[in-house]
């Protein structure tokens, strides 16, 4: 793929842009695993997705990935052999970034089950990082609720500590779990990861560098343990208005449960949902993803930028 060109200038970029065609003529021959009862399974609420969508978007970016996971094993074997060291292999670890309600959850769980069901069946882990939120307690003390999602909600450490363990090859490390329900971390519950073949990790701010309590920039970022990094990405208009359908739906189901942290807007009229709904977005989501998600787009290995449907109209593919 040759640069972009803009009349009779030559824009150098770093990325490689492939259009819905030629993007999915890269895994032309390729057999989907997945049916579309278990594709309405994967499916975040609200997050338009159909087979062809898979064939045409997922399936090769599922082979791109398994050509670098294999490539990652023939190098660790070669300097294994090189070195003499019989340490085993590490998890190739996969980010997988984005705003709410981009879809990068369907991202994440179509990644896991289209690797999964790859040649040789690798073991591959999900973990999202919304088990890493400081528990609404916590948030509270410290003033944060309302910026909750923010790079400052999360326990970073903790973060960093879990994939420094898991990219040393130590077995049973554990993640906090988040339960969306209750909009809040679960007590006590653990996600145990052991030494898996590929670990996908989802995230609003898995890209973002962040900065210490003291205003410096930490030395050691997230990204330092990632092999491979997608963006999801599309105009912050259409992902306001996905996140409103979105809302909406959850007041016709989810909050519909007495138990859930949302349920007083369960009896709320369309207008007054959707008007809370956008209230939300221009409080804390729109913030969010203009000053700490969108500026990390660059620093992903691969970005899938969508339309207004929700299809992915082109693929960004940062050159080797």
């Amino acid at each position: 793929m040759g640069p972009v060109t803009a009349g009779t200038r030559t824009q150098v970029s770093p990325y490689a842009v492939f259009d819905r065609g030629s993007w999915r003529a890269l895994a032309a021959g390729s057999t989907l695993p997945l049916d579309e009862a278990e594709l309405r399974a994967l499916a975040t609420l609200g997050d338009r997705i159909d087979l062809d969508e898979v064939a045409t978007v997922y399936l090769p970016l599922a082979e791109l990935l398994r050509l670098h996971v294999e490539a990652s094993r023939r190098l660790w074997a070669a300097r294994s052999a090189f070195l003499g060291d019989g340490t085993a292999k590490v998890p190739y670890v996969i980010a997988v970034a984005g705003s709410v309600a981009v879809g990068k959850s369907t991202t994440s769980r179509l990644l896991q089950t289209l690797l999964a069901t790859g040649p040789d069946a690798p073991r591959v882990d999900l973990v999202t990082t919304d088990g890493f939120l400081l528990p609404n307690a916590e948030l509270e003390a410290r003033g944060l609720l309302g910026r909750k999602g923010f790079p400052e909600s999360y326990d970073r450490r903790a973060l960093l500590r879990f994939l420094a363990a898991v990219k040393s090859g130590r077995g049973q490390v554990s993640a906090p779990l988040y339960d969306h329900q209750s909009y809040d971390v679960v007590p006590g519950a653990r996600q145990v990861v052991d030494r898996p073949d590929i670990l996908v990790l989802e995230g609003l701010n898995v890209l973002q560098a962040g900065r210490l309590p003291d205003g410096h920039a930490p030395e050691v970022f997230l990204s330092d343990f990632f092999d491979f990094s997608v963006y999801v990405d599309a105009a912050e208009a259409d992902i306001q208005e996905w996140y409103v359908e979105r809302f909406l739906a959850l007041r016709r189901t989810a909050f519909r449960d007495s138990t859930a942290y949302f349920h007083r807007y369960a009896d709320l009229t369309d207008e007054e949902a959707r008007a809370t709904a956008l209230s939300i977005w221009a409080a804390v989501n729109g913030p969010n993803l203009r000053s700490n998600i969108a500026p990390t787009r660059s620093r992903a290995r691969l970005v899938l930028q969508k339309s207004a449907d929700h299809s992915v109209r082109r693929v960004l593919l940062r050159k080797i």
